[in-house]
């Protein structure tokens, strides 16, 4: 096959300009270079000054994660030289200079992989736990096959985007990505966490997004709906319920929490395609079943 191509895209929301500069330095400064790169700006009014060669896609409000990704996507798609699209946070940094070289090698190497999770690391090279895409797992140097994705940095195969459609547009942020993974995985599509394509991010807690818990609960229950065979989605979330109880310590916290489970309950979260079984047992073993 034809040497991948590789296409950047970087949300922002204009509150990072020298951490969107300095990312953008390093995508230039990669050793084999991208074809194309994508700022926009989700309810921003208008981007900062841009390095030339980048193109910026102003919003008029903020669709979230997911919607402003989906633009992205249709943007480099229309360019018609994009293999591979990467998503990069806008105070991400890439630290080496061949990260899309080694991408690339691996997508020329396997038609079947759909998405590639980079390993994120803070500026004292440590990666949080919850950045370890796989269940129990401690060592954040071991890749291999998993079942979702880390969303500060990552590639997407553009072939495997045309068959299974782009970030679920509802769930403006909060598991877009294992929505995103699920269906990629049921489309016959491989998962890849490489820990040797680094990006470095500084150190964050996704609670501190007011809207956290809310946003995690009304997900999850439209992640369920969404994806999972019938018999599982009580299951799965009957498990996430017993584990948000264990774990959330904030009364106010917890409130919200339900509140968003109503919410999810109530609302839809877009259509609906579960998964066949055989994907369900495939997920299982790469070690995490749909249902934690």
């Amino acid at each position: 096959m034809a040497r991948p191509r590789v296409g950047v895209a970087v949300l922002t929301m204009g509150t990072r300009p020298a951490e969107l500069r300095a990312l953008l330095d390093a995508v230039a400064g990669q050793d084999e270079p991208a074809s194309r790169i994508v700022v926009v700006g989700n309810g921003t009014g208008s981007l900062p000054a841009l390095p030339e060669g980048v193109t910026g896609v102003e919003l008029p409000e903020n669709r979230g994660v997911s919607g402003g990704r989906n633009v992205a996507i249709e943007t480099l798609r229309s360019f018609g030289d994009v293999d591979i699209v990467v998503d990069l946070d806008d105070d991400g940094l890439l630290v080496d200079t061949d990260v899309f070289r080694r991408l690339a090698d691996l997508y020329e190497a396997d038609p079947d992989l759909g998405i590639v999770s980079f390993r994120i690391a803070d500026e004292t090279g440590e990666t949080q736990r919850r950045h370890i895409p796989r269940l129990g797992a401690k060592d954040p140097l071991r890749g291999g096959e998993v079942t979702t994705f880390l969303g500060g940095g990552h590639g997407l195969s553009m072939p495997m985007l045309d068959r299974i459609g782009g970030w679920p547009e509802d769930f403006f942020f909060t598991h877009e990505e294992t929505d995103l993974a699920w269906r990629a995985l049921d489309a016959g599509w491989k998962v890849l966490y490489a820990p040797e394509l680094l990006l470095q991010h500084p150190r964050t807690s996704p609670a501190r997004h007011a809207v956290y818990y809310r946003m995690t609960a009304r997900n999850r229950v439209w992640l369920a709906k969404r994806n999972l065979p019938a018999l599982l989605v009580p299951v799965y979330l009957g498990v996430w319920t017993l584990l948000t109880l264990a774990r959330t310590r904030s009364l106010p916290g917890l409130k919200a929490w339900f509140g968003g489970f109503a919410e999810g309950v109530r609302r839809s979260g877009g259509p609906r395609a579960p998964m066949r079984w055989n994907t369900v047992l495939r997920m299982t073993r790469l070690g995490r079943p749909p249902v934690i």
